[in-house]
């Protein structure tokens, strides 16, 4: 039987409904009191650093995630890794350690929608299919995966989609890495693997901005004025942004604040492809970084990652083609 590391952090697959119909944390983790049923598909030890909701989540905590996941790899005592996790940033989580673990064991990362005592509550289920995919043989060298609902996700293309439903967790554009049956853990294809780059500067201001009709500079001037140390703005369409703010962005530019384009549509990427005023092929003139395919919130990991280490504009251009 294969040996885990399963890391509770809370969120509200440890969390119970109230007789209010409210969410609340609980001091003893209730997925935990299913020892019976949980021992059966892996020898199972458990660790709780910290106990905190989805929205206190922090590049501080997912350090300790991390540096946990790191010594006990160097110890050459477990199989793999399952984190437990609040749903509300844990693709974030995922992603960061994603991009910042260069190790071949598997790191799962599952969580619930549904708190451990309301009708038709998913941590549980979720929970044993987290373990199922980190004992899986083919699970090796996959990165860190998401699994709720049945599906396992990358890292890199899993987002949350939709407030309380429980097949929330999707992946636009690509779908899936693979599914779970009764009986089996079954992977459609493989990820793209990733620039793995180990340091992470907690420090670092990395702001995210969201285009809209009209835009001004001035969100754009404040971040300038207070020189940020980089700037992920949601860019309308394919990547592009009113003429009303081209001043505060090119005051950043004048400040070397590295800027990077997503788009806030849901699906697509971007590119230089409009050549008017505010278009994307302008914006490429100007030096700003095209994402490939990244949501803001993961765009914004990224360049934390690519500034913590030191990359400068040509290999951060580099560094978000992949």
């Amino acid at each position: 039987m294969k040996k885990l590391l399963v890391i509770h952090t809370g969120g509200t697959i440890s969390m119970s409904q109230n007789e209010t119909n409210q969410v609340t944390t609980n001091d003893d983790n209730p997925i935990s009191q299913h020892q019976d049923i949980i021992q059966q598909y892996a020898e199972i030890t458990e660790l709780t650093p910290f106990n905190v909701p989805s929205p206190h989540m922090n590049t501080e905590y997912v350090v300790k995630l991390k540096e946990i996941i790191e010594q006990a790899v160097s110890e050459d005592i477990y199989d793999g890794f399952v984190i437990t996790h609040g749903t509300d940033t844990l693709e974030e989580t995922a992603y960061l350690l994603d991009l910042t673990l260069d190790i071949s064991k598997p790191v799962v990362i599952t969580g619930a929608m549904r708190s451990s005592n309301e009708i038709g509550s998913d941590g549980l289920y979720n929970y044993i299919s987290a373990i199922n995919v980190a004992t899986s043989d083919q699970a090796l060298n996959m990165g860190v995966m998401v699994v709720f609902n049945d599906e396992i996700h990358t890292a890199r293309n899993v987002t949350k989609t939709h407030t309380s439903n429980i097949n929330t967790f999707q992946s636009p554009n690509h779908g899936p890495l693979g599914v779970l049956t009764k009986n089996r853990v079954q992977f459609h294809h493989r990820p793209f693997s990733n620039q793995i780059l180990k340091h992470i500067d907690v420090n670092l201001n990395i702001p995210l901005v969201k285009a809209y009709m009209g835009m001004d500079s001035d969100i754009l001037n404040f971040y300038s004025n207070n020189h940020v140390d980089g700037i992920i703005i949601e860019a309308l369409g394919q990547g592009n942004l009113p003429p009303t703010c081209l001043e505060g962005l090119n005051n950043c530019i004048k400040n070397d604040i590295p800027l990077v384009l997503v788009s806030r549509s849901f699906n697509g990427i971007v590119g230089p492809i409009y050549d008017y005023e505010g278009g994307g092929a302008e914006l490429f003139k100007k030096g700003v970084i095209f994402s490939n395919g990244l949501n803001g919130p993961k765009a914004r990991l990224k360049l934390l990652v690519g500034l913590s280490n030191h990359l400068d504009k040509e290999a951060l251009t580099k560094y978000f083609d992949y």
